[in-house]
């Protein structure tokens, strides 16, 4: 069943002016391709290494001016497991950095398929490890350190967190989970669904195809890979799930807050009509995105300390 008819009409307006074609591997070259993205001045940037092998590229964002000791949380991008950098986390960063008085980590983490799971989730693993070490020195509370992700990084933040609670190392005080990536097994109605707007159910396939590798299709895909998977959800932390109506995502990621919340953990989830998925990154003005940003910077409020 086509979704395009469905779309809200101001994302709609904005999604025929951009091509999405199917992610394939041939294209995959072409959309590496760096972009230079607009950056403010309202935060200062350092860009910083966690040693080991491989070493693994940070961002530290900062508002400028900030003095003091602020909560912190560690950004993960998205681009379906397989395209992207931590600069695309540049835009967002900017935005919540001086808005909420936070410290913002970007962590570049390897793609898949040259580096299928678990190393990107590692990569990430040691990017909370490198920011709670030293939380002291990049004037972050290690009390306060959560975790973000959109889409595929939606998928690695809900794995990280799984990942974390399991290995009891690091603490994380919350995540923010925007139209996560969690199941590779594309069962539920919406991902099976035709015509999706910007990740299509054969872009879908791919980029799974590529982060499982081996694992692909199997039955024992552990849920450190596709959070969705997951059945013992207790003992996460709070957390915030957004998705699109539109959204091939909308299910997997509608179930995994219902069971978390039947797990004991405070989850507040956002459905938007009208929407697909990225929409809040390609319809900045769209009024629905405005209102999930709106309740994206609400609840992470409520996560942290109160303001000094």
């Amino acid at each position: 069943m086509s979704t395009q008819h469905r779309l809200d009409p101001e994302v709609a307006e904005v999604i025929q002016l951009v091509p999405f074609g199917d992610l394939t591997a041939d294209v995959l070259p072409a959309l590496r391709v760096p972009m230079e993205m607009p950056v403010s001045d309202r935060v200062e940037r350092v860009d910083r290494e966690v040693p080991g092998e491989p070493p693994v590229p940070v961002r530290v964002h900062r508002p400028s001016r900030a003095d003091g000791v602020l909560p912190g949380v560690l950004s993960i991008h998205g681009g379906g497991y397989v395209i992207g950098t931590n600069l695309m986390d540049d835009p967002i960063l900017d935005e919540l950095c001086p808005a909420l008085g936070i410290v913002g980590v970007s962590v570049d983490y390897r793609l898949a398929p040259e580096t299928p799971y678990p190393g990107p989730l590692e990569d990430c693993y040691r990017g909370l490890q490198w920011t709670h070490a030293h939380a002291e020195e990049l004037g972050i509370d290690p009390g306060c350190i959560g975790v973000m992700g959109v889409s595929a990084g939606g998928g690695l933040a809900a794995a990280l967190c799984l990942l974390a609670r399991d290995r009891g190392e690091v603490p994380v005080a919350f995540q923010l989970l925007d139209q996560p990536m969690l199941d590779d097994r594309q069962i539920t109605p919406s991902s099976r669904g035709d015509g999706l707007a910007v990740w299509s159910r054969d872009s879908n396939t791919f980029g799974w195809k590529a982060y499982l590798g081996d694992l692909y299709g199997r039955d024992d895909v552990p849920p450190t890979a596709a959070p969705a998977r997951a059945t013992a959800l207790a003992g996460l932390p709070p957390t915030f799930v957004s998705v699109g109506a539109a959204d091939g995502f909308r299910d997997e990621d509608v179930d995994y807050a219902t069971r978390l919340n039947q797990a004991g953990v405070p989850t507040e989830l956002h459905v938007y009509p009208g929407a697909c998925h990225g929409f809040n990154v390609i319809a900045r003005d769209a009024t629905v995105t405005k209102q999930c940003l709106r309740n994206m910077h609400d609840w992470l409020r409520k996560q942290l300390p109160p303001r000094t």
